[in-house]
């Protein structure tokens, strides 16, 4: 525990250095970002060596006031989630040295690290709370410096509204959190964990709900989700990258963490979260495609993907409710590792994506293009990201979505609802890959491929080094994980030990189905690098020659003849209409010599749509009704306190 003590304070260091010495902008980014990733490394370190080493929990208390205690604990599912919160915000703060590089906002930037190292702790501190108060603040720490990050670029209108939508859903989601630990403690008498097993199933299902709902808020889960397209963009690239690789993961570990205190035997529990999962992850990156915005797009592919790491989670839940241990084991590692494989190939395409943003001054996806020779190394980088994101091999995403295949066609032995709920688990898996992969050869086609669309994407250059670092650091990694998975799905198995079924579990016959991967992905390179090396081989002293791409009959085709995010998924997201809402507007050809010729499309969120019409507005018309009570009296403001103190009292 002192290890975990001294990497907390070496973080802290860094951000109220940065305060310190914000007039200093160069000393005030190295000190901030040295310290920060120095305890960020001895954090990630000592995480990882408990999973290795099977450490036993560790625990610290602290009574505070006399009355609460300040309880900390670390075990295997601690340590799981601490690694992606240390690694990902290690690698994060050396990309901030140089994308937050305007020393006239100095201030703005020292705050910035300030609450950043914040966030890093009370995201630490949520996944090692011993019990509902620890939690609860730790919760709200890591919700009011989420928000301070957000809005940086606070002077800009549309990222207030940003801050302001992202504020009220945290809160709203602590209120439903706040309001299940009530419910927990006005069973159980106390604030430990230790007895909330002990209630009645009726009472856990009500609680594990009230949670969810909370938890799900901050998670981005659908159709709670509608903070995560207004947060991403406003933020700045690194705290994009935390927050959706890793901050969002905080409400996935609430979920795991209270289903495993509260020991529930029904498969209710698993059918509610697959229900989720499907919901989430088809309509979001259906969301995705329909996008103009490249932040915007990937916020809904964190909406996706969180749907993916509920189909797992359902599956394991499915599993334990039913004794099966080979679909509990895959369903929870499988889940268990996506939310680390995640954690990786998001935070380098909000990093690619803030690389393209700062050098071309754009995020709208149809005015670039042409960046993969302008910026090689990011485009590069992102085209692996992509890859990973949509569960192909040999990359990482496909290795975590391989182990939830695999638990949820071993629940197809079971009978009635869990049989069907373990078939549309596979279906949801395989049409969101499917999505997936077009959504981002959408993006990839669009952005990197082709010729600029414009002045500013032809005018682009490749990112500064410590901008492209850590993306070639985190596409190793991505890289590494789909090379050689057996010790990543290992320490994966490791953590879901945690489940009481799976406590003595071993995944011996699948481990060498592991190893054939391992050998299968180097020889898919040994054979793709040596047909390239063939290659340059046959054209040694040979003329190359290079031309305009045949423009389909135009004799002067032009940039604007390029397809565009808009044309490419169309058709995807036109079949999905049912369930999202499509505005189309365009100047229809009805003469001869026709003129100048117009088309927009947007698709707009059907859950943001509902919650204005069926909540937001009522509200805002309740309270304009109420608005007499503010008159500016101060005597019937007493006698409003007086008359509630009497209800009050009638009821007590």
């Amino acid at each position: 525990m002192n290890l975990f003590f001294l990497a907390l304070l070496l973080i802290s260091a860094g951000g109220t250095q940065a305060l310190a010495t914000f007039r200093l902008y160069s000393l005030m980014k190295v000190g901030a970002v040295t310290a920060i990733i120095g305890g960020c490394a001895l954090g990630a370190c000592n995480a990882v060596w408990r999973l290795l080493q099977h450490a036993d929990p560790v625990s610290y208390s602290h009574s505070w006031l006399q009355t609460f205690s300040f309880s900390l604990k670390i075990d295997a599912i601690s340590a799981f989630f601490l690694v992606p919160v240390f690694i990902i915000s290690a690698v994060a703060a050396l990309y901030s040295f140089q994308y937050l590089n305007d020393a006239k906002r100095g201030a703005g930037t020292a705050i910035n690290y300030f609450f950043y190292a914040l966030l890093i702790i009370s995201m630490a501190l949520v996944a090692c709370a011993d019990n509902l108060i620890t939690f609860a603040l730790a919760w709200e720490l890591m919700s009011v410096s989420s928000f301070f990050l957000v809005i940086y670029d606070v002077q800009k209108k549309a990222t207030r509204d940003a801050g302001y939508i992202y504020f009220l859903f945290t809160q709203a989601g602590a209120l439903f959190i706040f309001a299940g630990f009530g419910f927990l403690y006005s069973h159980t008498g106390n604030f430990g964990f230790e007895a909330l097993a002990s209630i009645p199933d009726s009472a856990k299902l009500i609680a594990f709900i009230l949670i969810l709902i909370g938890c799900g808020s901050k998670a981005g889960i659908m159709p709670l989700h509608i903070w995560l397209p207004y947060a991403h963009p406003a933020a700045p690239s690194h705290v994009s990258a935390v927050m959706s690789g890793v901050m969002i993961k905080m409400g996935i570990y609430g979920i795991v963490r209270f289903y495993l205190l509260l020991e529930p035997t029904s498969a209710l529990f698993g059918q509610i979260i697959i229900t989720l999962g499907t919901i989430s992850g088809i309509l979001g990156v259906v969301y995705a495609i329909g996008k103009h915005d490249i932040k915007r797009l990937l916020a809904y592919h964190s909406v996706e993907n969180i749907g993916i790491i509920l189909l797992g989670l359902g599956i394991g839940m499915l599993g334990t409710a039913t004794g099966n241990k080979t679909m509990a084991a895959f369903g929870f590692a499988g889940g268990l590792l996506h939310v680390l494989n995640h954690s990786l190939f998001k935070s380098l395409l909000f990093m690619g994506a803030g690389a393209v943003i700062q050098q071309t001054g754009s995020a709208s996806i149809d005015q670039l293009g042409g960046l993969m020779k302008k910026m090689p190394v990011t485009g590069r980088s992102f085209l692996i990201g992509s890859i990973s994101i949509s569960g192909l091999p040999p990359f990482n995403g496909f290795i975590s979505e391989f182990l939830i295949y695999y638990g949820a066609f071993h629940g197809l032995h079971l009978q009635g609802t869990s049989f069907l709920f373990s078939v549309l688990a596979i279906i949801s898996l395989a049409t969101i890959g499917g999505l997936a992969a077009a959504c981002f050869t959408k993006v990839v086609g669009v952005v990197f491929l082709g010729e600029p669309r414009s002045d500013f994407a032809a005018r682009a250059s490749e990112a500064g080094f410590f901008m492209v670092l850590p993306q070639l650091l985190l596409a190793a990694l991505c890289l590494g994980i789909g090379i050689w998975p057996a010790h990543f799905v290992q320490v994966a198995f490791e953590a879901s030990r945690a489940i009481p079924l799976l406590a003595n579990y071993e995944p011996t016959q699948f481990m060498p189905i592991m190893t054939n991967i391992s050998r299968t992905v180097i020889l898919f390179f040994l054979l793709f690098f040596g047909i390239t090396l063939l290659r340059k081989l046959f054209y040694v002293g040979k003329e190359v020659t290079s031309s305009g791409t045949w423009g389909c009959g135009f004799t002067q085709p032009t940039a604007r003849m390029q397809y565009t995010g808009t044309s490419y998924g169309d058709s995807i997201v036109d079949f999905f209409r049912p369930f999202i809402r499509v505005e189309k507007k365009y100047s229809e050809i009805d003469k001869i010599f026709p003129g100048k010729t117009t088309y927009s499309s947007h698709v707009h969120d059907s859950s943001e749509i509902g919650m204005n019409t069926f909540l937001v507005r009522p509200v805002l018309y309740l309270l304009n009704k109420l608005r007499w009570i503010q008159h500016g009296n101060i005597q019937l403001y007493i006698g409003y306190i007086v008359l509630a103190i009497v209800v009050m009292l009638i009821f007590i």
